[in-house]
């Protein structure tokens, strides 16, 4: 069935036909879909545009199309255009003539439209779920290990920090992910119905009251952007970019850590995989994965942009391919949540070797440049004569808390017994907690 073809003196090529279906991708949108159309029949039978009876025949019937769908015994295939044409085809075959009313007032345009907002507002409501679980997982394996470790820059060991403040960057990060999402919802909570093809309809219809039946805060200003706007997957798939560059970058840190080098961490066996050659190996496979799948969300947003950049008021077929980008980052930003989740919360953390790596970086050189300050040394000067002492340091195997009184004045005659207490790792932390450093 086609929901067009009245002016058209032949039929459609073959080939045309299967390049312009979307029913394989659009097919996952059935339940909002039937969604909308009931929403638009209660509307109609409101405004008298349908009769009770008719109302009640068709919103029945695509109950019973939903039903039937979800269960297994309506399976969406075919040779159908789209969702649409297989929803209203199906509904024609069950009631009759009367299904023909259902488009009264409505374009596939802003069906459509109305669709991918629904869906799209329901599952970015659940991404914000799963934001949610990887912050649980990350706060609570930060509190049951709040042990020192290095922090780094340049990959090089530079002060110490803690592995709770370390993980707690990440659920920061999350903090602020979480929020761009729900931003975007905010934005797009508008409902598009009964804008037509592009300029309304001349029917007295009540667009408030099928916003309010579909959950949005109030029906679009526009009716030529209503249709034509995509700008909310846009804004969502952007929010999912930095979201998995976020994941990216946290997977980056769990495959050098989880590493024989590092041995920071142990990634649970559930979410590592083996080499076919090598039966030592221990591969960090799903944070791999993850960092790999961060450049296919980068390239859905690439796609969609690239897609609506040149394309006039209002609808144009080329919009078509909103859907499948987004499906795929919205698939693959979900997966990567759930795993990420699960690989934080049981991943094993070694704190001896991040309390050895510790002692070996000199990371409280910072702190003895802090304490010559602090005796009236000027910082450059303290600067070079800590450089001096790592030197030092390193040509006698020694970590700087390991030199005796006699070996730190050879550096500095302002050095007394009192830059023990002050450079010791457990100190420095608390002194960084008491200048809102550490949290």
């Amino acid at each position: 069935m086609k929901l067009w073809g009245g002016r058209f003196r032949k039929e459609e090529n073959k080939l045309m036909e299967d390049f312009n279906s979307s029913l394989h991708v659009d097919k996952r949108l059935y339940a909002e879909d039937i969604t909308g159309s009931i929403a638009h029949v209660n509307m109609l039978v409101q405004c008298s545009l349908l009769t009770p009876k008719e109302g009640e025949d068709i919103v029945q019937s695509l109950i019973s199309i939903r039903e039937d769908i979800e269960n297994g015994t309506l399976p969406i295939e075919g040779n159908y255009e789209d969702i649409h044409s297989f929803v209203e085809s199906n509904l024609t075959h069950r009631i009759g003539d009367t299904a023909k009313k259902l488009h009264t007032a409505r374009s596939r345009n802003d069906q459509v439209a109305v669709d991918i907002r629904l869906y799209a507002k329901n599952k970015a409501l659940e991404v914000v779920e799963y934001i949610e679980e990887l912050q649980s997982s990350l706060e609570k394996k930060a509190r049951e290990n709040n042990v020192i470790m290095p922090g780094y820059t340049h990959l090089q060991r530079a002060q110490v920090v803690t592995f709770q403040h370390h993980l707690l960057a990440y659920y920061n990060m999350l903090k602020r992910d979480r929020q761009r999402v729900l931003n975007a919802i905010d934005i797009m909570d508008e409902s598009p119905l009964g804008c037509g093809a592009l300029a309304g309809t001349t029917h007295q219809i009540n667009r408030e009251m099928t916003a309010k039946e579909l959950g949005f805060k109030k029906p679009v200003d526009n009716f030529l952007d209503g249709v034509s706007d995509r700008d909310y997957l846009l804004e969502l798939m952007s929010s999912f970019s930095i979201l998995m560059m976020h994941l990216s970058r946290l997977s980056e840190e769990l495959i050098l850590w989880s590493s024989q080098e590092f041995r920071f961490v142990t990634i649970d066996d559930a979410y590592s995989t083996g080499s076919s050659i090598m039966p030592q190996k221990k591969n960090p496979d799903a944070a791999e994965l993850i960092r790999g799948k961060t450049g296919r969300v980068y390239g859905s947003l690439t796609s969609l942009l690239t897609t609506m950049k040149g394309l006039p008021l209002a609808y144009n077929k080329d919009m078509q391919e909103d859907k499948e980008p987004f499906f795929e980052a919205l698939d693959t930003v979900q997966s990567s949540l759930q795993i990420m989740s699960k690989m934080i919360a049981t991943m094993k953390v070694n704190s001896e070797n991040m309390k050895k790596a510790v002692k070996e970086g000199f990371l409280n050189a910072t702190e003895v440049a802090d304490y010559l300050v602090s005796k009236g040394v000027a910082f450059r000067d303290a600067h070079s004569i800590v450089g001096s002492i790592v030197i030092y340091c390193e040509d006698h195997q020694k970590a700087i808390e390991e030199l005796s009184l006699a070996e730190l004045k050879q550096q500095s005659p302002f050095i007394e017994d009192d830059i023990y207490e002050f450079i010791e790792y457990r100190n420095i932390l608390n002194k960084g907690i008491k200048v809102g450093l550490l949290k």
